[in-house]
């Protein structure tokens, strides 16, 4: 009974057959050296500003240590949804129709989870973040990844979403700004999609995690389309634009049918989210323009730095329209983005992300994030450089 053979059959089919995160088990590799310069993980370099630090100390030490209501601090979710509203011009009720959550991974677990039965089909394009695919199939959901395209920038289409859909066919789940690629949507794209969506009555999930980072023109969401607001679910969080990643927290906008359904999960599994996290948060929508705005700026910098330095090598880049990712291409070197990232870890200490990680439409690519010191990418690049120098 306790040999490892024994113990691993016990362990789900679909648990079993899901592989580690392409992430996590490249850094592990990376874990193990010293003077690696990271490009790796897509996590702020900025502290959080003191002022919402400020706050979650100063809640400590009054002693608020308690639970919350399962939907979250209320005047957390009044704040959610003033500044929604502003964001996207879409006004939600923050009674019953913002849900605070642990971090947006939490929210599109219950997301998926309140709304696919085994078999039923969901529609998400790749290159995508990495845990898309395996919540599907932790709902015993059907995963039905469309691979978009280098030469569209790898922007989804209408049309390739009609190639893809099915009578199974019931969630489409959407990421733009794109990690890994960086890529955002026109708003003739999204009403595009959103007439997709209505013409083939699909429950949207649209993760805007990114959508304060978008450098040359302005973010138009989803919810922001007449009709969308009744078939969405809004996703959202604290952790890229406001530097909060160790705060966990997360949140959803959607009608109060599927608020309920997602929170009657929450409140089993999770309970709430940490209320000091919730007291930060309050204080983080009280300065958020001047908070992002500076480190918005500085992402820029970054952004058009590695891109230059990338083009100036000979590697095409897609060019970032949002997040904090160029997603070079390297397929011209004769290796797998796996053996490019790792001879070029072994060779200069770099480390950046191998494309599959993102799906398999990402081979001959690698994810490099920008959301490190200016110093540090410089150096970086330097030594890309050298390496391809080398080749």
């Amino acid at each position: 009974m306790n040999d490892s053979k024994s113990l691993r059959n016990r362990i789900t089919k679909t648990v079993r057959e899901i592989p580690r995160s392409g992430i996590r088990d490249f850094f592990d590799i990376v874990s193990s050296r010293e003077d690696v310069i990271s490009l790796g993980i897509g996590e702020p370099d900025f502290v959080t500003p003191w002022h919402i630090r400020d706050a979650a100390m100063l809640a400590l030490e009054r002693g608020v240590t308690s639970y919350t209501s399962n939907m979250g601090l209320l005047a957390l979710r009044r704040g959610i949804a003033q500044y929604v509203e502003k964001k996207t011009g879409t006004a939600y009720n923050p009674v019953d129709e913002v849900l605070v959550t642990v971090g947006v991974s939490e929210g599109l677990d219950l997301a998926i989870r309140a709304l696919i039965e085994p078999g039923d089909e969901v529609l998400y394009h790749e290159p995508s973040y990495v845990s898309y695919n395996p919540l599907i199939q932790f709902a015993h959901g059907t995963p039905v990844a469309i691979q978009t395209k280098k030469e569209n920038g790898f922007r989804l289409t209408r049309a390739e979403l009609e190639a893809h859909v099915t009578p199974r066919t019931k969630v489409l789940l959407l990421n733009y700004p794109n990690n890994p690629t960086g890529a955002a949507l026109s708003q003739q794209d999204v009403e595009d999609i959103a007439a997709f969506a209505i013409e083939h009555d699909l429950i949207v999930l649209t993760d805007e995690i990114y959508d304060e980072l978008t450098y040359d023109r302005q973010h138009f969401s989803f919810i922001s389309v007449q009709g969308m607001k009744e078939r969405t679910i809004y996703l959202h969080g604290f952790s890229k634009a406001w530097a909060m990643t160790g705060f966990r927290m997360g949140f959803t906008c959607a009608p109060p049918e599927l608020t309920e359904a997602m929170m009657k999960i929450h409140q089993y599994t999770m309970l709430c989210a940490p209320i000091l996290s919730q007291e930060a948060s309050i204080e983080a929508l009280k300065k958020a323009d001047s908070d992002i705005a500076y480190m918005k700026a500085e992402y820029k910098k970054r952004r058009n730095f590695i891109h230059a330095s990338f083009e100036q090598m000979g590697i095409p880049c897609i060019y970032p329209d949002g997040a904090f990712y160029a997603f070079a291409d390297v397929s011209k070197f004769g290796m797998t983005s796996r053996e490019f990232a790792l001879k070029l870890l072994d060779d200069q200490n770099v480390a950046c992300v191998p494309g599959t990680a993102f799906g398999a439409c990402g081979e001959g690519f690698i994810r490099c994030s920008y959301a490190t010191a200016m110093d540090d990418i410089k150096e970086a690049m330097e030594r890309i450089a050298r390496f391809i120098e080398n080749l």
